[in-house]
């Protein structure tokens, strides 16, 4: 059974940092795309960040520069590395699996419970 584990969540104050761990079992994390996704209430599902198997990166222009997608394939793990937190990141994170990276959240087949993270000013 594939599963991905999002951890790494939390409250900071704005400006802070937090990183992001989406681990993935079930299968060998050798194709595809691990996208970070965000949700916060009321608000639809957004793509934050994505990458592919290979190592290209997309990353969501109100995020660029303050987040880093990056991958350890050996640990099956994708991390999201969060600076200059803005309490507007606010949001409920999930990371989910693709055969490529889509920029629809629909499109993607496999999604951890999600982490918190929480950004006071």
């Amino acid at each position: 059974q594939v599963r991905l584990v999002e951890s790494g969540g939390g409250s900071v104050q704005a400006g802070g940092s937090l990183r992001l761990s989406c681990t993935t079992s079930g299968y060998t994390y050798s194709s595809g795309c691990i996208g970070w996704f965000r949700q916060a209430p009321s608000k639809e599902r957004e793509a934050v960040a994505r990458i592919h198997f290979s190592g290209v990166t997309y990353t969501r222009d109100s995020v660029k520069g303050r987040f880093t997608i990056s991958q350890d394939n050996a640990a099956n793990t994708v991390y999201l590395q969060m600076d200059s937190l803005k309490p507007e990141d606010t949001s409920m994170y999930y990371c989910a699996w693709a055969d490529a990276c889509y920029s629809i959240p629909a499109l993607y087949v496999y999604w951890g419970q999600g982490t918190q993270v929480t950004v006071s000013s």
